[in-house]
């Protein structure tokens, strides 16, 4: 079965990435390749573009089929974009662009198990070769952790009352298999909810975020990222919640700060300046109308500036 995928703030992403047509860029979350094809479509004969994406689908998308992008100046790397530092050396890279969090096509597949709109296993990975389900992690994970990340990752004030909940259940002999298990629980432990909002959302949202360490790797993939541009190469990273916004944002803020020795306030800084943010960018409302999901996008753009790992 085919899902669509409509990619946010596609154009704005591209333009803000885009400083040389013949120069080497990463699209850290290829998904199913928006911003990757309009990109190569605005490159040189000598430019390059190298993906990553962690789902297997999405490198599939990118490889096999008639959509299969066949063009000697991109490839595609099975990995989380964390480790693309791994992949390319310090200093080679004219743009980075990451648009995080969750697709569609992962969204609207059931069998994938992120979304409370569809009955299906409760899974939840990107990358569905390794690590811990989301049942599996509620079947293991004491009261506390299951609280702690229900609150921390989904800023979800019934945390607590979720937690309880699903311990209940679990030590009741019936383990929660199913989306659809998960989301009848948390409407009956959550008592208010924002309208519009169904219950589940905060707590798949956290779920989603642990079982992929998605602020982990946010953090490892900016810092690779950083170390990977060259001096006037761009930054361009989508977010859709305001835990990773803030990492984003946050990042950029610090990288943009000269750090001085307070012990020797004429000495030179002890870090200097590495990247120069160059705005932020929401969807237009004719986006938004078209597509609903964009509403929440943030686009944060930055520029590297000359330096360790960033020289000219």
């Amino acid at each position: 079965m085919s899902f669509v995928h409509t990619t946010v703030l596609l154009n704005e992403t591209v333009e803000a990435a885009l400083t040389d047509p013949n120069g080497t860029y990463v699209d850290g979350t290829f998904g199913r390749g928006g911003h990757s094809r309009l990109l190569l479509s605005r490159l040189g004969p000598q430019g390059r573009l190298i993906a990553f994406d962690k789902d297997p689908e999405a490198v599939a998308a990118a490889t096999e089929g008639e959509h299969a992008i066949r063009d000697p100046r991109f490839a595609i790397h099975h990995c989380s974009f964390a480790r693309m530092g791994e992949v390319l050396p310090a200093g080679s890279v004219t743009g980075v662009l990451l648009d995080l969090g969750v697709s569609s096509p992962q969204i609207d597949n059931p069998a994938r198990g992120f979304s409370f709109r569809f009955d299906g296993p409760l899974d939840m990975r990107m990358d569905t070769t390794r690590g811990e389900s989301a049942a599996e992690f509620l079947a293991r994970a004491d009261e506390r952790h299951i609280a702690q990340v229900i609150r921390d990752y989904g800023e979800e004030r019934f945390a607590a009352s979720i937690a309880k909940a699903l311990v209940a259940r679990r030590e009741s002999g019936q383990p929660l298999r199913t989306t659809g298990d998960l989301a009848k629980l948390v409407a009956g432990a959550v008592r208010t909810r924002e309208p519009g909002q169904d219950p589940a959302t905060r707590t798949f949202q956290a779920l989603r975020i642990l079982v992929n360490a998605e602020l982990e790797e946010l953090e490892q993939g900016l810092s690779a990222a950083l170390g990977l541009l060259a001096a006037g190469g761009h930054l361009a990273v989508i977010s859709f919640h305001s835990l990773e916004d803030r990492i984003v944002k946050n990042f950029i803020a610090h990288e943009s700060r000269e750090e001085v020795d307070r012990r020797a306030p004429f000495a030179p800084p002890t870090r200097a300046l590495r990247l120069k943010p160059l705005g932020r960018i929401k969807p237009s409302a004719e986006e938004v109308k078209a597509n609903p999901r964009s509403r929440s996008a943030v686009l944060r753009v930055a520029e590297r500036l000359p330096g360790v790992g960033g020289a000219a």
